[in-house]
């Protein structure tokens, strides 16, 4: 039998598969299998992705396998790699590395520790009244009352003298690695009363999972509903149904800080088959629950989006919670979009998709809909009310800045957003107009106040904070902007009291935990301020907000993007429905929790752009009618697919150069080629960019996987390199 093995090389220049010859002990290897195999003078790891009894050379000139690591990958997840190497012009080797089981390459094994019990003779001897010293005792009614337990937390040297006497065992067990749990939100594990729309939005779900659903029916489906109209619920339900159905399901969200609350949710519902897999967790705890899944014992994997390689054997629902935010697409290559991998699993599994939002993407509108247009509670969506900037000097406008006072005074909640970290945007000499810029990339540095630095945020570049100008020796240096940490501050001055907490929640946070405890706080707390990037407006349930605020609501219109509506018109939206939320509709909720006046405030500079005033409206159809027709005048997606192809190099001249050899190199029918057009330098690196505009979306990727294929010989060795992003975000 001949093994055709993909090694896990990161450079383009080496394209397997390649064929090894197995021998007699390696019967066992199957697709997906993990090898150590000899290449090229080294031994690489590498995946088997076929197995066959030809190949184009002499079997004894094929090399055998050095060895087979316990860990593969499911022939599923093989094939998934393939396809997203091609689909998101990448190679086989980097999208294989994203569905390996963690710690897999370095040969982890499950953590083994150490566990006393007590023999039949010990139970004898507490009985007995047998020497035993005071401790000793005390050890042996430890193990009589709970059972087996870790040596090491009671004492293994004084275990171990026990076990000489014959009154403990000890002996290695397995020890599942769990991550921490964070308790945010509520989290009932009774079932609430559905709601007439949420049964009416369960029926096709439900008819897709077991298999019932009609022929012109592909099982994908979009629930859009309000802000606070039990989407989760339905969620649940739908998994519910699919567990019952013998089947597993992967729940993905936005945010590595919304996965405690969604985890809390559905633990309480499902108890142990859920498990939980993200990159704040340690790789032995990303490696267990991994393993749970492949073994049968998960059957439920919640998380952000590299929760969409799940292990599961048979996938019969996948949920995409607030399935409008671009945080589902990876960064790294290949720059797969989660969306569309739970798409291709979905299918390829025979499962149901569920995409779920309150503002859906434009690319999402032609899926059938099922709709959720009240709030479980029954009550209204807050008012929104503009307010217009123009001429203010200060981070708060007079409405908001009262606003803020009368919710202290009531002794309520609000909700501050403000998309931008740190205290400014960046330090000015006011004497010479000197900026202050990374040294890696052609941006200003932001000031972080309280660190005492200014920082990129783009390569990690910090350095003290100035006290005077290099240019020009002037002591006179300038703030622009307000960030997350000078509004924590100023409201702090202006708010805070041992009552009224101002809390911050962004990316300054240090790990999961640290955000996670920051929710809990503002949580139970009976009043305060929580103020943070866009982090707060992801799919938080706290049923006592009485006001919500957005800073500077049209700083996303100012990016030269088109998704730049798309986006503005979102986070306003979302925002404001973090706001009069009550506990109706939950086990033990008080629909008296919500504030009766609740309200939201938008600051802007543009108070009459349309994202801004049709998101103050709640009109999710009215924009997306229009954003549909723009975009399909314009030609962007869902009306074209757009690949953006970026070359950097330590020079701008070799970067543009390259760019403008791939130009010549991509020619599908139909499609345009702009550019190339030079970039920002990033982390000490020129850049300059294509954009590929096509409509035969298969056609312009081939034709763009091909073009920087063939220039892999030429770049060898020059210190250039390219990236491709498929559905650039």
């Amino acid at each position: 039998m001949i093994a055709r093995v993909q090694p896990l090389t990161r450079t383009r220049a080496v394209r397997g598969p390649f064929d090894y010859r197995l021998g007699p002990d390696q019967r066992g290897i199957r697709v997906g299998s993990l090898l150590r195999v000899p290449f090229g003078g080294a031994r690489p790891l590498g995946v088997v992705v076929e197995l066959t009894s030809r190949s184009e050379l002499p079997v004894d000139r094929l090399a055998e396998p050095v060895a087979v690591l316990p860990t593969g990958i499911p022939p599923d997840l093989v094939a998934l790699a393939e396809w997203m190497a091609v689909e998101y012009c990448s190679t086989p080797a980097r999208a294989l590395s994203l569905v390996l089981a963690p710690g897999a390459t370095a040969g982890m094994r499950p953590k083994q520790v150490l566990v006393a019990e007590l023999t039949p003779a010990g139970k004898d001897a507490l009985g007995a009244q047998a020497r035993l010293s005071e401790r000793q005792r005390a050890l042996l009614e430890r193990l009589n009352r709970g059972g087996r337990a870790v040596a090491a937390e009671l004492g293994t040297a004084a275990l171990r003298r026990l076990e000489t006497r014959g009154l403990v065992a000890l002996g290695a067990c397995t020890q599942p690695r769990r991550p921490e749990r964070h308790d945010v939100g509520s989290a009932p594990a009774t079932p609430p009363p559905l709601t007439s729309e949420q049964r009416r939005a369960l029926v096709p779900v439900l008819e897709a999972i077991s298999g019932r659903s009609g022929p012109n029916e592909d099982g994908c489906f979009l629930l859009h509903g309000v802000t606070g109209s039990g989407k989760t619920e339905v969620y649940l339900r739908a998994v519910q149904a699919t567990l019952a159905a013998g089947r597993g399901a992967i729940v993905l969200v936005p945010e590595i800080a919304l996965t405690p609350q969604a985890l809390a949710r559905f633990q309480a519902r499902f108890g142990d088959v859920i498990a939980v897999m993200h990159s704040g967790m340690s790789r032995g705890e990303r490696h267990d629950e991994w393993m749970a899944l492949a073994g049968g014992r998960a059957r439920v994997c919640v998380g952000p989006r590299s929760a969409v390689f799940a292990p599961l054997a048979e996938i019969g629902l996948i949920v995409v919670d607030e399935e409008h935010e671009s945080s589902y697409k990876h960064e790294g290559d290949p720059r797969y979009d989660a969306r569309a991998v739970a798409e291709r699993r979905a299918r390829e599994h025979g499962a149901a998709l569920l995409l779920g939002s309150a503002t859906p993407r434009p690319e999402s509108a032609t899926l059938p809909r099922l709709r959720l247009r009240t709030r479980i509670d029954g009550r209204p969506l807050p008012p929104v009310e503009i307010l217009d900037m123009r001429g203010c000097h200060h981070p708060l406008h007079p409405l908001t800045r009262s606003a803020l006072a009368d919710t202290k005074r009531a002794g309520g909640k609000a909700i501050v957003l403000v998309n931008r970290r740190g205290w400014s945007n960046f330090l000015s000499c006011r004497s010479c107009g000197h900026v202050w810029m990374c040294p890696n990339c052609e941006v200003a540095l932001v000031l972080h106040r309280a660190e005492g630095h200014v920082a990129c945020h783009h390569c990690g570049h910090r350095q003290r904070v100035p006290s005077r100008c290099a240019e020009c020796s002037s002591v006179a240096l300038a703030r622009h902007g307000a960030g997350t940490e000078r509004l924590e501050a100023e409201l702090a001055d202006a708010l805070h009291d041992e009552r009224f907490p101002v809390l911050r929640l962004d990316a300054d946070s240090v790990g999961l935990g640290s955000r996670a405890r920051t929710l809990q706080r503002f949580q139970a707390s009976p009043a305060g301020v929580l103020v943070g990037t866009q982090m707060v407006a992801k799919g938080h349930d706290f049923p006592d907000i009485g006001l919500g605020v957005v800073i500077d609501a049209d700083q996303t219109l100012r990016f030269p993007d088109f998704r730049s509506e798309e986006r503005t018109f979102a986070l306003v939206t979302q925002l404001a429905g973090r706001t009069g939320r009550s506990g109706a509709g939950r086990p033990g909720g008080n629909p008296a929790e919500a504030p009766g006046d609740a309200r939201v405030l938008v600051q802007t500079l543009a108070p009459t752009a349309r994202s801004i005033v049709l998101a103050a409206r709640y009109d999710a159809d009215g924009f997306l009618r229009g954003e549909l027709e723009r975009r399909r005048m314009l030609g962007y997606p869902p009306f074209a697919t757009l690949i953006r192809v970026v070359c950097s190099a330590s020079a701008a001249v070799d970067a543009l150069a390259l760019a403008a050899t791939l130009k010549d190199r991509i020619n599908p029918p139909g499609a345009s080629v702009l550019g190339p057009a030079p970039l920002f330098a990033l982390r000490g690196r020129a850049r300059a960019q294509l954009v590929v505009k096509a409509g035969e979306r298969t056609v312009a990727i081939a034709a763009v996987g091909a073009a920087v294929d063939s220039l892999v010989p030429a770049r060898r060795g020059r210190g250039v390199s390219v990236s491709v992003d498929v559905d650039p975000q």
